[in-house]
């Protein structure tokens, strides 16, 4: 009896290690812009080491990672494409939608800039490389970026195709690496772009348009429809994203001395 009592007490034992032994951790569905800017590399750990909450992070496009959400495969989505994600709330796969952080977009092109893009109206740019016929690399992928970008081809009253317009499917890193082997003209966020370093001739062409003002927004992904997404351990990542400390965390993040993002949360 007293081995037998023995052997079921290391039975117990070695099925309840590997469940003690688990990495606590949430997924968070979220844009290329974050991880590849280096910004998850900076705030994450800070988490993790406050909370003892592990980030697992999804990188996609805007609309991929709301995909993600949608099927309930990530515990948060952390975005920037705010009419995307105010219906990814009204249909009921997100709680609430909070605003996180905010920096732009600009245009980048060969310094050469042959189609005389260069200023700081965003339509009028996307004009005359569409009239020049001026090699234009887009991202293509339905992400946040993508959806900025086909809101400007439409202000601008142009339908982009043909031999000039290349559609990588791709992330903000590979898209400008497409435009810098093109020499070719792209739209990116601020964030990666200071981060991107295979520039060859690309520079900064147009920038300061109000128009090209980009913000993110966060979500807890409903758990509601989704019983196992780990609501306690998300919403913690949202609380600390729009608190002091998590907006602070946010603006000490520079690349050269140039801050990337800019904390917005509300009160």
């Amino acid at each position: 009896m007293i081995r037998r009592a023995w052997l079921a007490g290391v039975t117990t034992l070695l099925v309840a290690l590997p469940a003690a032994a688990q990495e606590r951790f949430i997924t968070v569905a979220s844009t290329t812009s974050t991880e590849q800017s280096g910004l998850f590399g900076h705030i994450l750990p800070l988490f993790t080491a406050k909370t003892g909450i592990a980030v697992r992070v999804v990188a996609l496009g805007t609309g991929q990672a709301l995909d993600v959400g949608r099927r309930g495969d990530a515990d948060v989505v952390f975005v920037h494409d705010a009419a995307a994600e105010e219906k990814f709330v009204a249909e009921g796969y997100g709680v609430q939608r909070l605003e996180v952080m905010y920096n732009d977009f600009v245009i980048v092109g060969p310094s050469s800039d042959p189609a005389g893009a260069m200023g700081n109206d965003v339509i009028a740019a996307l004009k005359r490389i569409a009239a020049a016929g001026a090699p234009f690399a887009s991202r293509g992928d339905r992400s946040g970026t993508h959806a900025a970008e086909l809101r400007y081809w439409r202000a601008a009253g142009v339908t982009p195709g043909g031999g000039w317009y290349r559609e990588t499917g791709s992330g903000m890193g590979p898209t400008l690496n497409t435009a810098s082997g093109m020499n070719a003209y792209a739209l990116t966020d601020r964030g990666t772009w200071l981060s991107f370093r295979n520039r060859g001739d690309l520079t900064i062409l147009v920038e300061g348009d109000r128009r090209l003002f980009n913000q993110y927004g966060v979500m807890l992904v409903n758990p509601e429809r989704h019983s196992h997404v780990k609501r306690a351990d998300g919403q913690a990542f949202i609380d600390w994203l729009v608190s002091r400390e998590g907006q602070a965390a946010i603006a000490a993040y520079k690349i050269d001395g140039e801050q990337l993002f800019f904390p917005n949360a509300g009160p």
